[in-house]
């Protein structure tokens, strides 16, 4: 494949799902044209930015804009100027944004406002809730992009319906990818069971983090009264997101005695956790595929889910808000055969890259060459 010196990508992230899909991608992607990294800072603890940064050695940023947290409109204001400022300043070839946050969308129409062309990884995933912010970010995102990176037939149909065939490409899951890289290194690396007195299938994991939950006083109470009374069976390891601990100190009950809490985990221990649990109760959509990959039965904390290919294939069940359901799930759910691979072949950065890298020779035809200073140097830079 060739090297395009003279190609820019500018790529926008801000929360943990983004770091960990950058992580298959930056390192690769600066081997074959020049990449400036944005982080928006949506996500600034240091156990849910920095830690995943060192974990899973992506490049540091080249402009950290330090948004911080804020109500949707004000956060995405914000990103959106800032944002704006460091594309007008690096004019960039393409901008590529990840997922379904409020960088995602702030990075799609700073581009698009600019005439800068838009590659959306994740593109085509809908849960048909509008009342989840990630819906609408998701949904504006693609009619704003020029190349739709879709992980799954599923969502290649979904941007068919809406009318979106043009630029739609079917590359897999990116997330697979990284689990796999990455499940090695947790298993020699991590000392999470140990530090936190668990053995393998012997205990429950669980993550509540989305605005749906948190934000809803009765369904957070609900949830976490599942959890603590699954929680008196057999440990419940509960790394609770900072939204999340405000709203549950809130709350009243004594949910907390029956959970094993800890602070948000790095990648590693939280792979670890996942392979190893004997069930996993989360809202999170990149929880519940690393359940499936793991092949470990999943509980989702949602009334929906984007990822339809987990519940049909019988690894995940929807169990809402309500305690009951939950703990009937937890006590009484067996999983499926696993006989389904709906999310590629766990090459899904190098088909990115690949497409990118298409796009960057049709730039580049009409234009003098440039000397090459980012030549690959080591088995990394392999695409």
């Amino acid at each position: 494949m060739n090297i395009i010196s003279n190609f820019k990508v500018a790529t926008v992230v801000g929360a943990r799902p983004q770091f960990v899909k950058a992580a298959a991608i930056s390192r690769r992607l600066r081997c074959m044209a020049r990449e400036v990294l944005i982080h928006t800072g949506q996500h600034y603890d240091a156990n849910m930015s920095e830690v995943f940064f060192q974990e899973l050695e992506i490049p540091a940023p080249d402009y950290h804009l330090d948004v911080g947290s804020g109500t949707h409109g004000k956060q995405t204001g914000e990103m959106l100027e800032e944002i704006e400022e460091v594309l007008l300043q690096e004019k960039p070839d393409w901008v590529l944004v990840y997922g379904d946050t409020n960088s995602t969308l702030a990075g799609a129409l700073a581009a698009a406002k600019l005439h800068i062309p838009v590659a959306h990884v994740e593109a085509g995933l809908r849960s048909f809730n509008r009342r989840m912010p990630e819906e609408i970010n998701r949904v504006l995102t693609d009619h704003l992009a020029a190349l739709l990176l879709a992980p799954t037939e599923v969502a290649v149909r979904n941007l068919r319906k809406e009318g979106l065939m043009e630029g739609v490409e079917l590359v897999g899951d990116v997330m697979y990818e990284v689990a796999l890289e990455h499940l090695k290194a947790a298993e020699q690396h991590s000392r999470i069971l140990e530090r936190l007195g668990l053995n393998g299938r012997g205990f429950a994991l669980a993550t509540v983090h989305r605005a749906e939950n948190t934000d809803d006083p009765s369904r957070l109470s609900a949830i976490l009264d599942a959890l603590g009374r699954i929680g008196r069976e057999y440990p419940v390891v509960l790394p609770l997101h900072p939204r999340t601990r405000e709203a549950a100190r809130r709350l009243s009950g004594a949910w907390l005695e029956h959970l094993q809490v800890t602070e948000p985990l790095p990648y590693l221990d939280m792979v670890r956790l996942e392979s190893q649990a004997r069930l996993i109760l989360t809202d999170s959509g990149g929880v519940q595929k690393e359940a499936f990959f793991f092949h470990v039965p999943c509980i989702t904390l949602r009334d929906e889910t984007e990822w339809v290919e987990t519940v049909d294939s019988g690894w995940n069940v929807l169990a809402g808000a309500e305690p009951e359901r939950i703990v009937h799930a937890a006590r009484s759910y067996k999983p499926g055969s696993h006989n389904t691979f709906p999310y590629g072949r766990g090459d899904a950065s190098r088909r990115i890259i690949a497409l990118l890298l298409a796009a960057g020779e049709k730039k580049t035809l009409s234009e003098p060459s440039q000397s090459n200073k980012f030549a690959p140097t080591t088995q990394e830079c392999a695409v």
